[in-house]
């Protein structure tokens, strides 16, 4: 365990470099685009990039919160799901979280938050609602599983980097194909250029789409096993995620920015929505905690 921490910790400095590059590339089509010193534009998107993802790190468990509409919980509030995750924090060894309820009668579960000592969980209404005691103390071992894995801090940088992928993109998009400086530059430009800036602009964001699905699944997969060594009880964690596959509904308030944060994707993906999505199968998810089971 101890091993895939520190693997998370140096995956964390990978991704930031893919990223990097992506944006990279994204400068460079801004300068086939726009016209303008290829070098400044890329090292300016860069560093602006930048700028924007440390902002976002610090923020985003804060914007996470509020665009689930989570509210914050004292024990007197909810003695059974706060008692749960105080017992886990215990056993672990990891801070308490601050906890919260989201209510909603889709059944889901997140943790955010930078790392272990400004951790958050939350849980909704609807999985309190459909899980039992074992059931509900495995879906909070696996989002602790998050906070002890470096999950949450790894989510938080690519929730930025992504969003700043995204806003990048459109912002360039929008300027190109509607008007500004750079169509008048366009003009007279090189038309391969500028078809492959528009090519840039258009892959760049489906790619750290998919970086951030890969990574997530991954993540996915450690949580659950990390919350079945917490509890020794991976059944619970099996018998919860079938019943999240049997009543699995969209979220009220959904938003595919922070999809990868939940235990089940909380939206309703069509065909291309799988293609990027963020969880891998419940099926296969249940069928790895079986195995872990046997070896108890």
């Amino acid at each position: 365990m101890y091993r895939a921490i520190a693997k998370n910790k140096r995956n964390t400095i990978f991704i930031i470099i893919l990223f990097v590059i992506i944006i990279g590339f994204l400068g460079f089509a801004l300068s086939s685009l726009m016209g303008g010193d290829p070098l400044t534009i890329t090292i300016g998107t860069i560093i602006g990039a930048g700028i924007f993802t440390v902002i976002q790190y610090f923020a985003a468990s804060s914007q996470a919160l509020s665009i689930s509409g989570a509210q914050e919980i004292q024990k007197s509030d909810n003695p059974r799901l706060y008692r749960i995750v105080e017992n886990l924090s215990i056993t672990t060894g990891t801070p308490m979280p601050k906890v919260y309820i989201v209510n909603d009668p889709a059944p889901n579960a997140f943790a955010t938050g930078r790392d272990p000592q400004h951790a958050v969980v939350a849980a909704t209404t609807g999985i309190l609602e459909l899980l039992d005691d074992d059931e509900l103390e495995g879906v909070m071992a696996h989002e602790m599983g998050h906070v002890q894995n470096y999950d949450i801090r790894v989510s938080m940088i690519v929730f930025g980097l992504v969003v700043a992928v995204g806003f990048i993109s459109d912002i360039a998009l929008r300027f190109t194909l509607f008007g500004g400086r750079g169509n008048n530059n366009n003009n007279g430009g090189n038309p391969i250029m500028i078809v492959v800036g528009l090519a840039a602009l258009v892959i760049s964001p489906l790619v750290a789409a998919a970086v951030q699905a890969s990574i997530s699944r991954q993540r996915e997969y450690l949580a659950d096993a990390t919350g079945a060594l917490t509890t020794r009880h991976p059944d619970a964690l099996a018998s919860a995620l079938q019943k999240l596959a049997d009543h699995s509904r969209p979220m009220i308030k959904q938003n595919s920015t922070m999809a990868h944060m939940w235990i089940s994707d909380p939206t309703k993906p069509g065909i291309m929505d799988r293609l990027f999505s963020t969880h891998p199968p419940l099926a296969d998810r249940i069928a790895r905690l079986g195995k872990i089971g046997g070896s108890f």
